[in-house]
């Protein structure tokens, strides 16, 4: 358990506070930034990228460790950035704001309570809340509670005061602290991606959207007894407060979950692809966030009892029209035939593609075609590498390392300038795929994905 002295005791959320330390600091940073550039100048070309790098690794790292101090809105923005800006951050700054993860201080009890006894009033009357939150993150933190009136296990996610307000200014501030480092060109598709991540800011902090959209998808898979969704209590919500049923489960990355048999950790990999698949195809949004802490696996007794994978958050929830829909399935289905000429012909009715030079379209064809080999038909794919597919034709994630094989050919393929920052919608999809990729390589699961594929591409 955590000692109460190792916990916040309250926010900065005063603009004037936080524009403060982040002035301080980005300053602070862009002066030893420069400083570490003139003393360079008189060193070989390969002697002064090594400083570069090494002087922005270390700005970065002191940058960041300032921006975790002040928790809230703008820690979640370097999440976000951390998460999607490999394509016009630094590797050096994105590297460092990956740390942010690892970074989440508990606000005290006595704030949290106070903050509760102003969202529900005498609400809270009916609530034994447990002191020691059980997950903590960047906007809010998770409580366990009981409903006294007839023992109900209730969890309360709780937004930090303040946060939510302070959104549009954190955003400002980040930005202007890249501005002062001097360490981040600044560019249409930079601004392009931070207006996103604000409009997505502003979703993940409106419990409303939330709410509904977990009743949405406890709805569809009500009736499939592999998914268990939290249910919303409305009795304990409020504006900064969402209350739903507490869901027992293990950690996908448990080490129990390596020790249960094969069968069975395939089919909980084809549940989590399954997921993907149904969001892109069938329902038109997605969980964009692959965080692994989104999910539990309750599990069965291995006979009579099945396995649960429990979805937990719908905060990060993006809508796709059908226009890209229908453009996606032509690519899949083009996959599935590995069929190099149909993937190429597939890449049209969509902006990115139609601006898209015809000449370089081939060796994106040869990316997506690696991506989709999972889906691939095995006789139309004489690419495939020998032994990922077992005897009953199932695909072996682990032993396939297809997140690397996808990385190495698209640097080989796509070296253009039209590919510096992919369609936003595009590193959606592909990042929660690589979530599902890796839930499966993690719990190294064998899934035949080909015949699910069949039912929406």
């Amino acid at each position: 358990m955590s000692d109460q002295n190792d916990k916040l005791k309250n926010l900065k959320t005063s603009s004037v506070d936080r524009r403060l330390s982040i002035a301080k600091a980005s300053l602070l940073a862009g002066t030893r930034w420069a400083t570490a550039s003139a003393t360079s100048m008189f060193s070989s070309e390969e002697d002064k990228e090594k400083k570069r790098k090494k002087a922005m690794a270390e700005q970065a790292h002191y940058l960041v460790s300032e921006i975790g101090k002040l928790k809230g809105s703008i820690v979640k923005i370097g999440q976000m950035m951390a998460l999607y800006g490999e394509h016009f951050l630094p590797e050096e700054i994105t590297q460092a704001l990956n740390t942010l993860n690892n970074q989440t201080v508990a606000l005290a009890w006595p704030a949290i309570k106070a903050h509760l006894q102003e969202q529900l009033g005498s609400r809270m009357d009916d609530l034994t809340i447990d002191h020691e939150p059980i997950g903590t993150a960047s906007l809010a933190q998770v409580h366990r509670a009981i409903r006294k009136s007839d023992g109900l296990e209730l969890v309360l996610k709780i937004q930090y005061p303040g946060v939510a307000e302070a959104i549009d200014s954190d955003m400002n501030l980040f930005k202007n602290m890249l501005k002062l480092t001097r360490m981040v060109p600044q560019t249409r598709e930079f601004d392009q991606w931070f207006d996103e991540v604000r409009e997505m800011m502003h979703r993940e902090v409106d419990y409303g959207i939330e709410a509904a959209t977990t009743r949405r998808f406890a709805a569809r898979l009500k009736e499939d007894p592999r998914y268990i969704v939290p249910q919303i209590v409305n009795e304990f919500c409020a504006e900064k407060v969402l209350c739903m049923t507490f869901e027992r489960g293990v950690p996908v990355n448990s080490p129990v979950m390596l020790s249960l048999p094969q069968e069975r950790r395939n089919q909980l990999g084809e549940a989590s692809l399954e997921i993907a698949v149904r969001e892109l195809f069938e329902w038109g949004e997605m969980q964009t966030d692959p965080n692994f802490g989104n999910y539990l696996v309750r599990l069965g007794n291995g006979t009579d009892v099945r396995d649960k994978i429990v979805l937990l958050d719908f905060g990060a929830i993006r809508q796709f029209d059908e226009n890209l829909l229908s453009v996606a399935r032509n690519l899949i289905q083009a996959g599935y035939d590995h069929d190099k000429a149909a993937m190429v012909k597939a890449m049209t009715g969509y902006e990115f593609f139609d601006g898209m030079p015809e000449s370089i379209k081939p060796g994106m064809a040869d990316v997506f075609l690696i991506a989709t080999e999972a889906f691939s038909c095995p006789e139309n794919n004489p690419d495939m590498p020998i032994g990922i597919m077992d005897d009953q034709d199932r695909y072996d994630w682990k032993k396939s390392q297809l997140h690397s094989r996808v990385m190495q050919q698209a640097a080989q393929s796509m070296a253009s300038r039209y590919f510096s920052v992919p369609p936003k919608e595009f590193m959606f999809i592909s990042r929660k795929f690589i979530g599902a990729y890796t839930f499966m390589t993690v719990i190294d699961a064998k899934t035949n994905v080909r015949k699910m594929i069949r039912q929406f591409a």
